[in-house]
């Protein structure tokens, strides 16, 4: 293994805006060229993406990341591959096992317990080529991983907690076994292991649905993604825990098009966030404020306290203190609106407060940006004139990514993103 591998940095993630030292990415390889018109829907695209293209698009987020970050990244890498993880990770026979053990557990329907004896005897790379695009050595009822582009929603970082995923769907769960497999084996996460936090299995949870405000107030939406059972387990655990103090839940429409909170809702600064209007700001009473309520006697759990709120503005303002601005997904026109947040207009994703990145083809809501004070840049631009120094700069920048191939996949820059280390300099 090699020895940046070994190599442990603690976790934390203070907020979403807190700057970014190390982040989890996977650029898209062999699994998305294995998805064809026959399977798309089983495997939740809507659309076939070329591949080179799309492959040479995440290459240019990966160095805007490396960019802004330089020489402030974690110790072991600013960007990391979750493909490399996997496959360090499967160094070790135990987490080889452990990994077609999870598949046994997750996905009872696959029937992969018939072939856990030749699944266990497959070498580092060849059970590695399984995991991600389903082919082995032998027949096996398996499918590609495409949605391991979207990073985010394998895990979720609150303070030093990392969180596991269950994922709602069949094409996903195998995802839940890669992570697992990574947080309990690879040496990177050996530090991490006694503050993971792990769900029951009646529930789903996946990352894109919770939002780390600050160190005291979480946001998780209860989704097609999210049970209301997999919010209630996060929201206890963080309560018990962290120094998390208030979780507000947004209940989301269970419908593709919002699958995830942070396609609704994100945050461009501290308290600057780009919201799809019709979801976010239109309907009422639909936030519930959980927080820990007194201990019970004994070795019981803490109770919760929980109470609606009006919106989504109103809640986040009383706990925590603050104002916010509302920048609308697609502008000011609700077609637009909607047009946009289609195309993952509202999913973007905060290097630093106030440098975003996101996809160029949402003008309507770039226009918006710029009206609030950013200065709208191309990737290629931003990477040319800034260069080395974009991880000094405090300028107030929103990136546009060229992204007409991954934003096929249904999924924004902040999607494609798991961060394992945010901090201020304050905090490091």
């Amino acid at each position: 293994m090699p020895e940046s591998a070994t190599a442990a940095p603690p976790l934390q993630v203070s907020s979403e805006t807190a700057p970014l030292r190390q982040v989890v990415v996977h650029t898209p390889g062999e699994e998305m060229a294995l998805v064809a018109p026959g399977n798309k829907d089983e495997l939740l695209f809507d659309d076939l993406l070329f591949v080179e293209e799309a492959r040479e698009e995440h290459a240019t987020l990966v160095r805007l990341f490396e960019a802004a970050i330089g020489d402030a990244g974690a110790e072991g890498g600013a960007v990391l591959q979750l493909s490399d993880l996997l496959r360090e990770a499967f160094d070790g026979a135990d987490a080889r096992e452990s990994f077609v053990e999870a598949l046994v557990e997750l996905l009872p329907e696959r029937n992969f317990e018939a072939y856990e004896a030749e699944l266990k005897a497959l070498g580092p790379d060849a059970l590695h080529r399984f995991a991600l695009t389903g082919q082995a050595p032998f027949a096996v009822s398996a499918t590609p991983l495409p949605n391991l582009l979207f990073t985010r929603d394998l895990s979720a970082v609150v303070g030093d907690h990392p969180i596991l995923s269950l994922a709602a769907t069949a094409a996903r769960r195998p995802e839940s076994a890669i992570i697992r497999t990574i947080y309990h084996h690879h040496p990177r996460f050996a530090a991490a292991r006694e503050r993971l936090i792990e769900l029951p299995e009646d529930v789903t949870f996946e990352g894109g649905d919770l939002l780390v405000v600050n160190e005291r107030v979480v946001m998780i939406g209860q989704s097609e993604r999210t049970s209301l059972g997999g919010v209630l387990a996060v929201a206890r655990a963080l309560l018990d825990r962290t120094s998390v103090e208030h979780v507000l839940m947004v209940n989301l429409p269970k419908e593709r098009y919002c699958m995830h909170l942070d396609t609704v809702f994100t945050f461009a600064d501290d308290d600057t966030c780009v919201v799809f209007p019709p979801i976010i700001e239109e309907p009422r009473d639909h936030v519930l404020h959980i927080e820990a309520g007194a201990e019970r006697g004994g070795d019981g759990p803490r109770e919760f306290r929980m109470r609606p709120l009006p919106s989504v503005r109103e809640a986040l303002e009383e706990v925590t203190g603050r104002s916010y601005t509302f920048i609308p997904c697609g502008g000011a026109d609700p077609i637009r609106q909607r047009r946009e947040q289609w195309t993952d207009g509202a999913n973007l994703f905060a290097v630093r407060p106030g440098l975003v990145v996101g996809y160029a083809r949402n003008r309507a809501t770039y226009e918006a940006l710029a009206r609030a004070g950013f200065h709208v840049v191309s990737a290629d631009d931003f990477l040319g004139f800034y260069g080395d120094a974009a991880a000094a700069s405090q300028d107030r920048i929103a990136v546009r990514l060229s992204g007409n191939e991954l934003s096929r996949g249904r999924g924004g820059p902040r999607c494609m993103t798991m961060p394992l280390v945010r901090m201020r300099n304050s905090e490091s």
